[in-house]
């Protein structure tokens, strides 16, 4: 009989029939040997996949672990970098990839074949000792787990704070933190332990340990020493070895630090100034007095240059040189007061120059902006002189007669 028969003859589908007569072929038994077995036998012939032991030790579900939550008063590469730091002292530990989404924070530029970092990001990740391999543009699926385990955390903590107001970050934080402890405590269901747990017992002891300092954020320049041996770092000069003068140094810059690096060696570090046009300089940085002469640039030179110019010229010259510590650190105001005569005659620059003495401005921005505006021409005195009487000019008389009337 053919399947179908059997099928339309015992009301049985015709797949369960075929599925019957291959597992009976299988068995290697006779019709005859086959009906005689009892029905559990029969059973576990028909189906030895059902005598199979379950398993006990079944791996984990896929699921979202521990996860640690942080406002910040915006998203920009300070508050990024230091969200990292706080979460890696959470887990105790860092994993030894990261792998960030390509917000400009973290990748300035993600092509098919490279991938640029940002300097301080690349920096952060150096000082932890982990690789940074971010997700691929435009594939969602690289970040599934990560997307899960935000809405977990964000649905929680906005159902318990969503009718509360801060006025601070601080205070935010300080209600978050509680939150997210209390999330990661929570028993997940079908497992039975908590995310916190999970943590400690698969996650951590795969962790880098972490080093002794938290990472301290600091931006990335490049700068090219000045004549005066110093570099600008937003508006500050800091100073690094002579030698060093027209050469290309690193410069790394915290809150309250400054490192300057030439070809990968440090070469002077100086305490943060926030004070625009302040000079941090060090004495051993310095050339010794008697090598002055020997120097591309020297006071006397800027002197003889002013002079060619005129009298007020190198009075002002001679001025932003004793106003500094020391004369070096007027060589770049000096140089570009007098560069101004490419575009000024030298009689409107001596007269502008002048006008600065007189005023005490000794910076490059006050005798350009003297120049512009010809504040160096003298403006008549206004003719004060008092009316002569005459017939039309009434007096106090006058007046005081009309308001008797």
């Amino acid at each position: 009989m053919s399947y179908r028969q059997i099928s339309l003859s015992t009301d049985v589908t015709k797949a369960t029939i075929s599925d019957y007569c291959i597992r009976f072929e299988i068995t290697d038994l006779s019709v005859e040997e086959f009906l005689s077995l009892p029905e559990t036998i029969l059973e576990a012939k028909l189906f030895p996949e059902r005598n199979i032991p379950k398993r006990t030790n079944r791996p984990l579900p896929d699921f979202d672990y521990a996860v640690f939550a942080h406002a910040t008063e915006n998203q920009k590469q300070e508050s990024f970098i230091y969200s990292h730091t706080l979460a890696f002292e959470y887990f105790g530990g860092v994993a030894s990839t990261l792998i960030p989404d390509n917000l400009k924070s973290a990748v300035i530029s993600h092509k098919k074949h490279r991938v640029d970092l940002n300097d301080s990001y690349a920096d952060m990740a150096r000082h932890y000792g982990c690789a940074v391999v971010p997700t691929r543009v435009r594939h969602p699926q690289d970040k599934a787990k990560v997307e899960q385990a935000v809405q977990g955390i964000q649905r929680w903590i906005l159902s318990k704070l969503r009718n509360r107001i801060f006025f601070s970050i601080q205070e935010l934080n300080e209600a978050i933190a509680p939150l997210v402890q209390a999330y990661n405590s929570k028993a997940i269901k079908g497992i039975g332990r908590s995310r916190y747990e999970l943590l400690a017992e698969i996650d951590r002891p795969a962790l880098i340990s972490l080093p002794s300092k938290r990472y301290q954020y600091r931006q990335y320049l490049q700068r090219m020493a000045h004549i005066d041996y110093h570099v600008d770092v937003e508006g500050s000069f800091y100073s690094v070895p002579y030698r060093f003068i027209k050469e290309k140094v690193d410069v790394w810059y915290s809150k309250s630090t400054v490192e300057i690096y030439h070809k990968g060696e440090r070469i002077a570090t100086h305490p943060r100034s926030y004070r625009k046009g302040y000079a941090s300089t060090l004495e051993e940085h310095m050339p010794p007095n008697h090598k002055y002469h020997k120097e591309r640039w020297n006071p006397g030179r800027i002197i003889n240059w002013a002079s060619s110019i005129g009298f007020n010229t190198a009075r002002l010259m001679k001025a932003i040189m004793e106003s500094r510590k020391h004369p070096v650190q007027g060589y770049r105001s000096c140089i570009a007061i007098l560069n101004l005569s490419k575009n000024f005659s030298n009689e409107e620059l001596d007269k502008a120059c002048g006008k600065a003495c007189e005023i005490k401005a000794y910076t490059t921005k006050s005798v350009e902006s003297i120049l512009k505006n010809k504040l160096y021409i003298e403006k008549p005195e206004k003719d004060t002189e008092t009316l002569k009487k005459h017939e039309n000019v009434r007096g106090k008389q006058y007046y005081e007669q009309q308001e008797e009337i």
